[in-house]
């Protein structure tokens, strides 16, 4: 199988005029004036609107909207995070939510405009460094979770098992260690979610085109995943994508040899490889050749922490 050499974290963008009518006038009553300056912002990969508006009166917001088409569980995906936005306390290093309704399907959330920028690309270590502490100050704010959210194996539960998954499906061109080693590696998997159990919040999927800089703050973005779990999660779920965007390999960031991190280790891993090789899903043209890329960095690490032959 070919591999994409770091894949942009960027999907199709829904043009803020072509919006549903009425959301759009609902927002600029949220605003107070006509928008007078849209500006799409490119990273993620939901086939949605991501936008930055100026109103005539000078107010702004940053805001996202999907409607059913072409995925339908781009909906479900907004509606999650506008709860979990919804309840996010003050303190989170998170934009806050200022409106989130419903037009016709379309979900629309409205937050404050950060001015800030994401993370250099590739990872300059002064960033990588700024968004690490962030992230584990982030986690030790937010344990015990301050929010009502899922627990962590109810959320990821029915996709990581992609070890377990691959030993019915075609494997050509899977990895020689891997296939070696499927057996084992669906039962390390198998008990990741044990392994992952705690009462943190964890975003579930910081990676740099969810984060903003604006000087030496940190903003993380898009919460959609967020669910509780152990607090060292979203780090170890980050290095994956650092590695993969030119920052250092993941065992270099992350020493602990806790069993328990290898077991999630493993089904992260399982995760990337699997569905990296599924087709693109509906309106997500770039989401798989991030995941395969992602993918071959999360193998090195497995192979590195299980050292198995």
């Amino acid at each position: 199988m070919s591999v994409d050499t770091n894949p942009p974290a960027s999907g199709a963008r829904v043009p803020w005029s072509e919006v549903h009518p009425g959301a759009r006038a609902a927002i600029e009553d949220l605003l107070g004036a006509p928008v007078t300056e849209a500006v799409t912002q490119l990273g993620g990969f939901s086939p949605a609107a991501a936008v930055r508006l100026r109103a005539a009166n000078g107010s702004r917001a940053f805001v996202k909207a999907v409607g059913p088409e072409p995925n339908p569980d781009s909906v479900r995906i907004y509606r999650a995070e506008a709860r979990i936005a919804a309840a996010l306390p003050g303190s989170v290093p998170a934009p806050r939510l200022l409106s989130t309704f419903e037009v016709d399907g379309w979900v629309v959330l409205a937050f404050e405009d950060i001015e800030g920028r994401h993370p250099a690309m590739p990872w300059r270590r002064d960033e990588l460094d700024l968004v690490i502490e962030a992230v584990g100050r982030m986690s030790t704010q937010l344990t015990p979770s301050p929010v009502d959210a899922p627990p962590i194996a109810e959320v990821f539960g029915p996709s990581f098992r992609g070890w377990h998954d691959l030993r019915g499906e075609d494997t050509a061109g899977l990895d020689p260690w891997a296939l070696r080693h499927l057996d084992e590696l669906a039962g390390l998997e198998s008990g990741w979610a044990e392994a992952a159990a705690g009462d943190t919040l964890v975003h579930g999927d910081v990676r740099a085109d969810n984060v903003l800089l604006a000087g030496d703050r940190v903003h993380v973005v898009d919460w959609p995943w967020a669910c509780v779990g152990a607090a060292w999660f979203d780090l170890v779920a980050m290095l994956p994508s650092v590695g993969m965007q030119g920052g250092p390999p993941p065992h270099e960031l992350f020493t602990d040899p806790d069993p328990r991190v290898t077991k999630v280790v493993a089904a992260f891993t399982g995760y990337l490889v699997r569905h990296g090789r599924l087709p693109d899903p509906p309106g997500l043209p770039t989401v798989r050749a991030f995941q395969r890329a992602q993918g071959v960095v999360a193998l090195e690490w497995l192979k590195q922490r299980t050292g198995w032959a």
